[in-house]
């Protein structure tokens, strides 16, 4: 915490002129000039002493409502300011710094205090409640404050700026856009379609899992038994019953900017394709799917979540708040995840896509009831080499709908494979 005592424009004036009446004074001989002088002097240390003796703060503590902004949706934050007096003090003004992430009008006016010597114990110590909204702006970590107060004395002649130090770190999470719900599928309505077994006594809380076999699904593997056992572990009771999707989201930097790769929130076009993935996933575990999210290579990006399970997907919006592009490029060789399997939806997003690409990933359209594809800057006949292999693929503009793009996709009808 920092403290500042400048003259103001009032202030700056009378001392300007208590020295030019100690100077007239001794030229002149007039006495008068001098007593005026002193005078002058003594209003203004009593008025720079009024302000280092009334109001004191200690304290700032910031709260947000919800606790995770999003991109393009206000949050409240309520700020409480520790305050200390012993005398009466007036009314000023206060002003928070706001990150580049943030936007928002954060000032307002200080209310006057009354006199805290009848306050008992603590001396006189309350909290002032202050409060404004902020819109984020920029996917990512971002810090508020320092907060400014600024109070003058009650002459107007010298004005005390506090400045707290303390800043409270602000996660903006991606942009989740409502998307229409997939019709004629089995896990488009009625909540979380539960597992079925082929275990008696075994069910979703008690897994029994396997040795992994080619062919399995990498879907499938148990991830916490695969680290105990120091192998692949596949989940052996879960059944095709259960409606499953998987949303690949392509991080390499090679299809974005360099930003991309520093940064979060910098390049407009991955910052798309992040809205496209939590909006994809919120929109399927909504219609009942478990849903993973995965890289293009399978790295894990979000563990499976279960159908219907919205906390997850606020848990979600957390995870991916810093996510930043790799340097790896792997879609070229999607399909060998998806390789003798046959899976439910697969929604593919991608930025940078050409027709190369699309004949990389042509045989992963062959394995799921629903292949999606949405790439960002797509090159030459792509799109259309995508679709005749059997892709639903569209383009999404950084600047348009996601909602449009994906009914244009998504809401073409149902093809199942076989």
């Amino acid at each position: 915490m920092r403290r500042i005592w400048p003259w103001t424009f009032r202030g700056t004036g009378a001392l300007v002129l208590a020295v030019a009446c100690f100077v007239l004074a001794s030229e002149l001989g007039v006495a008068v000039l001098q007593y005026f002088g002193m005078l002058l002097v003594a209003v203004l240390i009593a008025s720079v002493a009024s302000l280092y003796l009334t109001r004191r703060s200690e304290s700032v503590v910031r709260s947000l409502h919800p606790d995770v902004s999003t991109v393009g949706r206000e949050t409240l934050v309520d700020v409480q300011v520790g305050v200390r007096t012993a005398v009466p003090t007036p009314a000023g003004s206060w002003h928070e710094t706001l990150p580049k992430g943030l936007r928002g009008r954060a000032e307002g006016r200080f209310p006057a205090l009354g006199s805290g010597l009848l306050g008992g114990v603590g001396g006189g110590s309350r909290t002032v409640d202050l409060s404004y909204t902020v819109t984020g702006m920029r996917r990512g970590i971002h810090s508020i404050g320092p907060l400014s107060v600024r109070s003058t004395d009650p002459f107007g002649l010298a004005r005390r700026v506090t400045a707290f130090g303390q800043r409270t770190p602000v996660t903006v999470a991606p942009a989740i856009i409502d998307l229409a719900p997939l019709a004629d599928f089995s896990g488009e309505a009625g909540g979380t379609l539960h597992t079925s077994t082929d275990q008696p006594g075994q069910g979703a809380d008690n897994l029994v899992a396997r040795p992994y076999a080619p062919g399995d699904s990498m879907r499938r593997i148990h991830w916490r038994a695969s680290a105990h056992r120091d192998e692949l572990m596949v989940r052996q009771e879960e059944q095709e019953s259960t409606p499953e999707a998987s949303v690949v989201l392509d991080l390499s930097a090679l299809r974005w900017s360099v930003e991309a790769l520093s940064a979060p929130g910098v390049d407009p076009g991955f910052e798309t394709a992040v809205s496209v993935c939590v909006s994809v996933v919120a929109r399927l575990v909504h219609d009942g799917y478990a849903v993973e999210v995965v890289d293009t290579d399978g790295t894990i990006i979000a563990e499976r979540i279960e159908g219907g399970d919205t906390t997850e997907v606020e848990h979600l919006l957390v995870h991916v708040a810093t996510l930043t592009a790799r340097r790896d490029d792997h879609l070229p060789r999607l399909s060998r995840l998806f390789a003798g399997v046959m899976t439910g939806p697969v929604v593919v997003i991608v930025g940078r896509f050409d027709p190369g690409d699309a004949d990389a990933i042509a045989s992963v359209a062959h394995h799921s009831t629903l292949p999606l594809l949405f790439a960002i800057a797509p090159f030459g006949d792509a799109l259309d080499r995508a679709a005749d292999a059997g892709w639903r693929a569209g383009a999404v503009d950084p600047d348009g709908d996601i909602s449009v793009a994906w009914a244009a996709v998504a809401g073409r009808g149902v093809r199942h494979v076989v």
